[in-house]
């Protein structure tokens, strides 16, 4: 493991994005979303997926110069067409209509198609907090999870976060799969030449497995609560709604038809859609009370949750969002730490297109 300054990072996923055409402006926003990422301890969706991204635009999948436009809408909703663009930007571009939107009637929400991976769901949800808003965010991935009681892929791990103001606590942020563990988990454990505990994914027939291969071998990932016994229909349900409202709703490609972002994998060639979808929305917090008395709740409800009385031998009681603001202090004196196949990949990247890679921090 290898430490990195955050903003090197930073400016090396810019001067790559601007070498497969990005404008400044896209580069440095998709970047950012990837930052956000290696910041807040989501190392499965930073500088991690870099690699990712360009192996996709090689594959002609991905328009680093995308017109990102309007394509239906109310005075509170929309529909918009990502052109193909990297979902890093497609959605903070979005996001922008429904804060927009919210600030004209109270609430936006914008569903979105034809877009690719965009990132982690906090980044986008919290966009709208600087604003006294709520934000809400969610989109479908690749399917390599299985419904309840089938071996069949046919779902993302279709992640699902939510953004709260405070006034004096840190904001309320919930991001979090559909599924038990995200792929990005996974791929992890492989770097590490790990196991995965029981729960997170299953053989091709339908087994349990502790193979983080186990997905790339055929097998599935299981949704958020495993078999039926611990829930695992519930989070089927979520990975369902995400489904829906990402990309039936929007006209993008849901089920087995939503493009896999491995660029080894080729989409399906009968879509029923455009793209991968996605959903956001944003709320202002004063369409439903004064926002300074809801924010002033809202510390209240974050003491009352951290002031309660914990199981011995076990931590205080978390607020969601709380263990990636630590991740974040630390990272951003410490750098950012990276597996050697991650510097591996991204050394790769800066001989290809002849762009300095970043010293150790």
């Amino acid at each position: 493991m290898e430490y990195f300054s955050s903003d090197a990072l930073c400016n090396f996923s810019i001067d790559i994005f601007k070498k497969i055409g990005c404008s400044t402006e896209h580069a440095e926003l998709a970047a950012g979303v990837l930052s956000s990422a290696d910041l807040r301890g989501v190392d499965s969706h930073g500088i991690a997926r870099l690699i990712g991204y360009i192996r996709l635009w090689e594959k002609d999948r991905i328009n680093s110069q995308p017109n990102i436009r309007i394509t239906h809408q109310t005075p509170s909703t929309a529909v918009v067409d990502g052109d193909q663009g990297l979902g890093l930007v497609v959605a903070p571009e979005a996001m922008k209509i429904a804060i927009e939107k919210a600030m004209n009637v109270g609430t936006g929400w914008v569903a979105i198609r034809n877009s690719n991976h965009f990132g982690i769901a906090g980044y986008h949800a919290m966009l709208p907090l600087e604003k006294d808003m709520i934000g809400l965010a969610m989109t479908n991935a690749s399917p390599i999870v299985a419904p309840t009681f089938s071996k069949d892929r046919l779902l993302g791990t279709n992640p699902i976060a939510v953004a709260i103001p405070a006034e004096n606590e840190p904001p309320f942020v919930a991001d979090f799969a559909t599924t038990t563990v995200a792929n990005g988990k996974l791929e992890i454990l492989q770097r590490k030449n790990e196991s995965a505990p029981y729960g997170w994914v299953q053989t091709k027939e339908g087994s349990p497995s502790q193979s983080p291969q186990e997905v790339a071998n055929g097998g599935s990932l299981l949704p958020l609560g495993g078999d039926r016994d611990h829930g695992g229909h519930k989070g089927y349900c979520l990975g369902a709604w995400v489904d829906i409202f990402s990309a039936v709703l929007s006209g993008a490609n849901y089920g087995p038809w939503v493009p896999p972002f491995v660029a080894f994998l080729e989409p399906s060639p009968n879509p029923v859609g455009r793209g991968i979808g996605h959903f956001v929305g944003a709320m202002r917090v004063d369409a439903f009370r004064p926002a300074k008395e809801f924010k002033q709740h809202m510390d209240q409800w974050i003491r009352t949750f951290r002031d309660a009385e914990t199981v011995a031998g076990q931590q205080k009681v978390l607020i969601p969002g709380d263990p990636e603001r630590e991740q974040e202090q630390i990272r951003k004196e410490e750098g950012v730490p990276l597996l050697p196949p991650v510097i591996e990949s991204l050394q790769q990247l800066a001989e290809k297109f002849r762009v300095e890679f970043p010293a150790k921090a």
